[in-house]
């Protein structure tokens, strides 16, 4: 049997491995990637756990923001799976919370160089795959940064903005050759990236949304999976809003 295969970066926790659970439980074959061997070895153990049909499970150690790594990574699936069908490009960081004046240039160029620039490798080379099979699907993880001003956020929301940048143009730029690129806006999800946030501020982060809750990881992954999907199939250049409501205020 030939499964469909997608790769999904950051996928061994949060939103990313949500993902790959969903899925690998629907028969596809999944890569994962991140920086941590010990925690993407506990999350292919879950995600087998549950994969179905036959589909595959595989983690590689890498950093988006090395390019000649990325472009190995995608070679590698490649070799072993002979195509790639679906990509989510997962990984992000969002590492201070300040005013401009008071940021850390250094914090600032650090998301730059995973958000951004990540971004931007893992675009560049899934899209050249997806070029020779003449079909693929893309979903990019954007944010409610991306699409608005975000106090004490500023650095983070620049890098968001240029995912929403980068999604739309590249829509654009493959729309009649068979490639899907669209991306998500998560509002507040209760992932690792936010931990500190929800055990100081959670009420806080309840008041921003409408539905006065965070989000779960699943419910964007279930997002996530129908833009994915042959379901989605006449929708490019899209930002889904998966926040409780905030984009509607």
């Amino acid at each position: 049997m030939t499964h469909s295969v997608a790769l999904i970066t950051g996928g061994a926790t949060g939103i990313g491995k949500a993902v790959a659970l969903k899925l690998a439980s629907r028969g596809t074959s999944v890569v994962i990637s991140g920086r941590r061997q010990e925690v993407g070895d506990a999350a292919v153990a879950e995600i087998a756990a549950i994969a179905q049909n036959g589909a595959q499970v595989r983690f590689i150690r890498n950093d988006v923001s090395e390019e000649n790594a990325v472009k190995a990574m995608i070679d590698g699936i490649v070799a072993e799976f002979g195509q790639l069908d679906m990509a989510v490009n997962n990984a992000g960081i969002f590492n201070e919370y300040a005013t401009l004046d008071q940021s850390d240039s250094q914090n600032f160029r650090a998301m730059l160089d995973i958000n951004v620039m990540g971004l931007y490798f893992c675009m560049k080379y899934e899209i050249a795959q997806m070029l020779k099979q003449g079909k693929g699907s893309i979903v990019n993880l954007a944010s409610i940064a991306g699409l608005n001003g975000i106090p004490w956020g500023g650095t983070y929301a620049a890098t968001k903005h240029a995912v929403v940048g980068l999604t739309r143009s590249s829509a654009l730029d493959h729309a009649a050759q068979g490639i899907r690129v669209n991306a998500v806006a998560p509002g507040a999800i209760r992932t690792d990236i936010i931990a500190a946030q929800l055990n100081s501020n959670l009420a806080e982060l309840e008041a921003m949304h409408p539905m006065q809750r965070v989000g779960n990881p699943d419910e964007v992954a279930n997002g996530i999976c129908w833009l994915l999907s042959n379901e989605a199939s006449f929708v490019t250049g899209h930002i889904l809003n998966v926040d409780g409501g905030f984009q509607a205020k």
